[in-house]
């Protein structure tokens, strides 16, 4: 594969339903793989890597439906190495989350994990990269990468914010969450609605919008989700709404 592609494995927020996985998206690209956050969905990661490349994992936030794939891990066999980029901090909370007697540690794992800190800088990745925190109930992080000339801003849980447009600026591709129906909003549990997501892409002069993060128990059908994405087209009209396998190229 020459050109750079976005893959969504897992499009729920919350928890998996008829309708999806938890949240998790790959990021194709010649040389390196790049996941975004570890839920469900990663079950399907199988499917469209043969793992003999690095693969670079950025989790955005610890919330169970963004990490319990990560007790799969034993499902791949990362040959080329699995690099794993978190806030900071994120290593003390994987030491925990990732150990006995929850799951297997990375220890143990037949293939060696690297855990990258926002702190240790990203000098050694193989693309850009620019993580700056968002606006959400515990911290979490949003990622700006630059892979082979494509810019694409990843915005998991988050309310609006001007780090969140700041992350979009003039991106290629602008991946959102979309937990809240049109109109909704929750000032003591941020996350955003169409028109929100819609307003950040706008806002930044993003060139698309794919939203996912589906709150399952607010998107139940298909139609629903296609109801989101007719209110973010009234903002930012160039909107996708993703669905477990929907595939957007770069």
């Amino acid at each position: 594969m020459d050109g750079v592609r976005a893959v969504f494995l897992g499009t729920n927020g919350w928890y998996d339903t008829e309708s999806g996985n938890t949240v998790c998206a790959l990021i194709d690209a010649p040389g390196f793989k790049v996941v975004l956050d570890a839920g469900g969905g990663i079950r399907r990661l199988g499917d469209y890597i043969d793992f003999s490349v690095p693969v670079y994992m950025f989790l955005s936030h610890f919330h169970i439906d963004h990490i319990w794939g990560l007790h799969v891990s034993v499902k791949f066999n990362y040959t080329s190495g699995l690099f794993i980029i978190t806030g900071d901090g994120g290593r003390s909370i994987l030491d925990v989350f990732q150990n006995r007697p929850f799951t297997i540690p990375f220890a143990d794992l037949p293939y060696d994990v690297k855990i990258i800190e926002a702190g240790d800088g990203f000098a050694d990745l193989p693309f850009g990269a620019t993580v700056l925190p968002l606006q959400h109930s515990v911290p979490t992080v949003g990622i700006r990468m630059d892979i082979l000339g494509r810019v694409i801003a990843y915005c998991p849980d988050t309310g609006y914010c001007a780090n969140a447009v700041e992350l979009a600026r003039g991106a290629d591709l602008l991946i959102a969450e979309c937990s809240y129906r049109p109109g909704e909003t929750h000032h003591e549990w941020p996350h955003l609605n169409p028109g929100d997501a819609a307003r950040i892409a706008s806002e930044a002069g993003a060139k698309s919008l794919a939203l996912t993060h589906f709150d399952a128990s607010r998107y139940e059908t298909r139609k629903d989700r296609m109801d989101a994405r007719s209110a973010a087209e009234m903002i930012f009209r160039n909107t996708a709404a993703c669905f477990d396998g929907t595939v957007i190229d770069l």
